[in-house]
C-alpha cells in the first residue's frame, strides 16, 4: 500500500503535551500521593488515576481532597504537596520513544510547540533535565498562561498562533482525554497515546490511537518518516530482567503450542510498567543450559484478558523438558509491534510464529548479536 493511500492529512507542525505523553509523570505522582496520604491516615489506591489524568493541577488536587475526604482546603493541599513534587522532578523519566521523537523532529526542523496544563515554570524545570528538549520547542505554553486549561482549546489555539501555523495544519500528540478533546476543539489533527491501560474506548474522537510513541508513523501526516526500523524491528536502549521461571498460566504450551517461560514480575513491576505493552526480542540466558534467542510479549494479553501486566518470553529453541525454577535472565534489545487483539486463536498463533521468525532473523544482525555477550546473561 502506498503512503499516499494511508496518509491521513498533511500537517506542517506538531504540538506536544508533556506529562504522560513525553514524561512518565504518573509514576512520580503515585509515589508522592502514597507518602502524602499516609499523613492523613489514608491509603492511595490508584482509583483516582482516571479522574486526574490530563486535568489542571488545581482540578486534580480538588478531586483527591474530595475523594479521600481530606480535612484541608484544596489550596492548602497544593501548598503542602508542591515542594514534594519539586524535589522529584529531576527523577521523572522520558517515556519510551519520547527522546527519539524529539530528536527526529529537531533534525528535520519540524516546528514544534509544547502545550501543557502545568504552570510554565514547572514545565521549564521538568524539561531542563532532558538533553536537547528545550531547543526543540520553538513555543512553550503553560496552563497559567491561558484563561482555561484543557479540555478548552485555548492552549492549543495559542500554540498555533505563536507558531504562526493554521490550527488545521497542526498535529497534536496527547495522552489524556481532556487533551484529545482540546486538540479536536481547536480544529487540529490528534494522535492519542493513552497513558492508562485498557481505556482506548474513551479516545474515539482522536484521529488515530496508538499504543506508545514507538508506534508513531509521522509519514501518515506528511512528516518525514523515521529511518531507524531494521527488517521489521526497532532497536531500543537495552534493558534487563531476570528471575526464576514460574509456572505461569500453562496456556502457552497447551493452548498455543508455544512454550513460554513465565517470569515473576515481583520486584520488577516498576520496570515493567515503564515499557509499553507489545512484542520485543533479545537474548535469554538459562543458568544451566546456555544462551538462546528469544521473543517476548509484555502486556495485558488482550486475548486472555489478563488483569496484570505480564512478561512472557518465548525461547526460540526446542527443549526436551520444562525448566521451571531455573534462573532465567533476559536482555531486551528491540521492539517488533504493539499488542493486538486477535479474532481467533489461529490468527494469534500465526502472528506469534511470525514474531518469532522476525526476532530470530534480526538477532543475526551485528547490531543485535553483540548483546549475546552481555555480562548479565552469564551467571556464575
Amino acid at each position: 500500500m502506498s503512503t499516499a493511500q494511508t496518509m491521513k492529512k498533511l500537517v506542517s507542525g506538531v504540538v506536544l503535551d508533556l506529562d504522560g505523553t513525553l514524561l512518565n509523570t504518573d509514576g512520580i505522582v503515585k509515589e508522592i500521593l502514597k507518602v502524602f496520604l499516609v499523613k492523613y491516615g489514608k491509603q492511595w489506591d490508584g482509583r483516582e488515576a482516571l479522574k486526574i489524568v490530563g486535568k489542571t493541577p488545581f482540578e486534580s488536587a480538588a478531586v483527591i481532597v474530595e475523594d479521600y475526604g481530606l480535612p484541608c482546603a484544596t489550596e492548602e493541599f497544593i501548598s503542602e504537596i508542591t515542594p514534594m513534587f519539586s524535589d522529584q522532578w529531576c527523577k521523572i523519566k522520558a517515556l519510551p520513544g519520547a527522546n527519539r521523537l524529539i530528536k527526529h523532529l529537531r533534525c528535520h526542523e519540524v516546528p514544534v510547540a509544547l502545550a501543557s496544563n502545568s504552570p510554565k515554570a514547572n514545565i521549564e524545570t521538568k524539561i531542563s533535565y532532558h538533553q536537547g528538549w528545550k531547543e526543540t520547542f520553538s513555543v512553550i505554553i503553560g496552563g497559567d498562561e491561558v484563561r482555561i486549561g484543557k479540555p478548552s482549546p485555548e492552549i492549543f489555539l495559542e500554540a498555533a498562533n505563536k507558531l504562526k501555523i493554521e490550527p488545521s495544519d497542526l498535529l497534536v500528540i496527547e495522552d489524556s482525554v481532556p487533551g484529545v478533546a482540546a486538540g479536536k476543539a481547536a480544529g487540529m489533527e490528534v494522535v492519542a497515546v493513552p497513558s492508562l491501560p485498557k481505556q482506548n474506548h474513551l479516545y474515539t474522537s482522536a484521529d488515530e490511537v496508538i499504543n506508545s510513541l514507538l508506534d508513531l508513523r509521522p509519514e501518515k501526516w506528511g512528516l518525514p518518516p523515521f529511518q531507524d526500523w531494521i527488517e521489521g524491528t526497532l532497536p531500543i536502549e537495552p534493558w534487563h530482567i531476570g528471575g526464576p521461571v514460574i509456572k505461569g498460566f500453562g496456556r502457552g504450551s497447551k493452548v498455543l503450542g508455544i512454550p513460554t517461560a513465565n517470569l515473576s514480575t515481583e520486584g520488577y513491576s516498576d520496570l515493567v510498567s515503564e515499557h509499553p505493552s507489545g512484542v520485543y526480542f533479545g537474548w535469554a540466558g538459562l543458568s544451566t543450559r546456555g544462551i538462546y534467542k528469544m521473543a517476548m510479549s509484555i502486556g495485558w494479553n488482550p486475548f486472555f484478558d489478563n488483569k496484570e501486566k505480564t512478561i512472557e518470553p518465548w525461547l526460540l529453541h526446542k527443549f526436551d523438558e520444562d525448566f521451571y525454577g531455573e534462573e532465567l535472565r533476559l536482555v531486551i534489545v528491540g521492539y517488533i509491534r504493539p499488542e493486538a487483539n486477535f479474532p481467533s486463536l489461529e490468527s494469534l498463533v500465526a502472528k506469534i510464529h511470525e514474531d518469532g521468525d522476525i526476532a530470530a532473523k534480526a538477532l543475526d544482525l551485528p547490531l543485535y548479536t553483540k548483546y549475546r555477550d552481555d555480562p548479565y546473561l552469564k551467571m556464575s
